[in-house]
């Protein structure tokens, strides 16, 4: 598949109106953003939601109220990814038990964090199972080489099933002042080739900082796909700061203006985001 997705993450996990009064916390405010995100190009949500602190939250019952609010403001099309991610708080076990209630179209799981060690092998295979026979599409979060190490040595196992994978690269997470360089792709992206390639994986990356657009440029230049938004960055390409997520989708697609990949389907980016195969 030649064509390119393009995700936003509009929140994430920690950011907050101090960060930048456009960060969208309520699932009203996430609601609207998404709608705008949509018009400017934008094929998913990748979601977060937040409990009356306006901490990290892995409720159900939110993720809940808050993909009502953009189904009924952005319509059907956009593709909606609820995420597992801990910030060093929540268990495998309440990473397991969010997946199952909601139920949802698409799921981001970072697998250091839902497979620690060995003896969370077992409920994570359970879960990785239920997702596959409900059509969930799981995305992979690898970090690192070694992650990726470690989650094809559990597709080998069997402890995620399926023939083809989708990953995504988070790149400058762990960098100092979380400031992504393109070239930390290349030993991903090698590992990728080096396993299959397109054929077994479908891969995408985000980036932290002011290197954002450059790094989801080559990202989709060497064929991978891009997730953009206020999770990772707040800057245009020309360093700039944007007055909201759907600017940067804007931004992002005159940096791609070069790059002939047509704009994904809603099948093809539920492929790429890790539909059961």
């Amino acid at each position: 598949m030649n064509s390119l997705s393009i995700m936003v993450a509009p929140n994430g996990a920690r950011k907050t109106k101090r960060d930048h009064p456009r960060i969208p916390i309520l699932a009203e405010e996430i609601a609207q953003e998404a709608a705008a995100c949509a018009v400017a190009g934008a094929q998913a949500l990748h979601l977060h939601v937040r409990d009356d602190l306006g901490e990290h939250s892995l409720d159900p019952t939110r993720y809940l109220t808050a993909m009502a609010a953009v189904r009924k403001v952005a319509g059907e099309e956009l593709i909606l990814q609820i995420t597992t991610e801990s910030v060093g708080r929540f268990a495998p076990s309440e990473q397991i038990e969010v997946v199952q209630a909601v139920c949802p179209e698409a799921v981001s799981i970072a697998v250091k964090e839902l497979v620690p060690d060995y003896a969370s092998e077992t409920s994570a295979a359970g879960l990785y199972l239920w997702a596959f026979r409900n059509g969930i599409a799981v995305q992979h979060i690898i970090y690192s080489v070694k992650e990726f190490a470690h989650l094809l040595d559990l597709i080998e196992r069997k402890i995620v099933p399926g023939v083809r994978h989708s990953i995504i690269f988070p790149l400058g997470r762990y960098e100092k002042n979380q400031e992504s360089d393109p070239t930390e792709l290349v030993p991903l992206v090698n590992m990728v080739r080096d396993n299959g390639g397109s054929s077994r994986f479908d891969w995408s990356v985000c980036a932290f900082g002011a290197s954002e657009t450059e790094a989801l440029v080559t990202a989709a230049a060497l064929g991978g796909h891009c997730r953009i938004g206020f999770e990772n960055s707040f800057l245009n390409a020309d360093g700039s700061m944007a007055k909201g997520n759907a600017e940067r989708i804007v931004d992002l697609r005159k940096a791609l203006y070069a790059n002939r990949r047509s704009r994904a389907s809603r099948a093809e980016t539920l492929k790429v985001l890790g539909l059961p195969v």
